[in-house]
């Protein structure tokens, strides 16, 4: 059976909006902030409890959203910005998905049913989630991931 963390990014494990002038940036379609932002939690740390939920059968799947109202040529760039981020913090994951802002994130990973666990910081979005079990990012994910089983 399908069992997996999806984590979400902005707000949940890259610090977006704490990225000063972020709001302007991405509304003038730079992708600065996705590549400065600071990462939320000792990546050390947050790779070990992802590697403790893959060794207990979890795949670790990244779905997030690309900028709002923006070009294609913006949301490749956002893409590729997100995903050098997460080379460059050294988050080991085992899927990534991009997303119009706005969508669906159960979209992603819905065909493959099983077990799901959404990490987000949107409250609108984890009551929207119907593929297994939320965790708030707003608190503390990596004490709430230890408990994973």
């Amino acid at each position: 059976m399908y069992k997996a963390i999806i984590l979400d990014m902005d707000g949940t494990i890259a610090d977006l909006y704490s990225v000063s002038g972020w709001l302007d940036d991405l509304k003038a379609q730079n992708a600065r902030p996705y590549r400065i932002a600071r990462a939320m939690y000792n990546t050390n740390e947050l790779n070990a409890v992802l590697d403790e939920c893959r060794a207990k059968g979890y795949r670790i799947v990244i779905t997030t959203w690309l900028a709002k109202d923006s070009t294609r040529e913006y949301k490749k760039e956002v893409a590729s910005a997100k995903a050098e981020w997460l080379k460059a913090n050294g988050i080991r994951i085992d899927e990534i998905h991009f997303y119009q802002y706005g969508r669906t994130k159960a979209d992603a990973t819905r065909k493959h049913g099983g077990y799901q666990i959404l990490v987000d910081d949107n409250e609108k979005i984890r009551k929207g989630w119907h593929l297994g079990n939320t965790i708030n990012a707003n608190e503390n994910i990596i004490e709430a991931l230890k408990k994973v089983s």
